[in-house]
């Protein structure tokens, strides 16, 4: 599985068309909008009612991986204080919230795709 077309938001099968139709806008509390299929090879992206459910749990890790991260940066790392870095916690959870919503969709879709040989 190549890094790349995931990070990108690309067709797990083409790895042309893309999955989302917009990134979403954090400020104006707008999510990312998805497409049905992909326009390149008609791939369809949600197999089945609740295919996304999972995609919550893949999320839940890259949040965590993210809090761990920014803990250590801001308490050990800067020398802030517990409170002073819980606040830094509540800041990356909000500016990457929209990044995780498409990633961990991204990596979920991924993950049973069947690519073309």
């Amino acid at each position: 599985m190549k890094l790349a077309p995931i990070l990108k938001g690309t067709c797990p099968i083409c790895n042309e068309g893309a999955i989302f139709e917009s990134k979403g806008n954090l400020l104006l509390f707008k999510i990312p909008v998805m497409y049905d299929r992909c326009k390149k090879c008609n791939f369809k992206y949600e197999k089945e009612t609740g295919f996304f459910f999972g995609a919550m749990f893949v999320s839940y890790a890259l949040a965590v991986a993210q809090f761990v991260a920014a803990f250590i940066i801001a308490h050990f790392m800067l020398g802030l204080g517990l409170l002073h870095s819980f606040f830094v916690i509540i800041g990356t959870a909000i500016l990457f919230s929209t990044i995780n919503f498409r990633l961990s969709r991204v990596i979920w879709i991924y993950l049973f795709a069947k690519a073309k040989d």
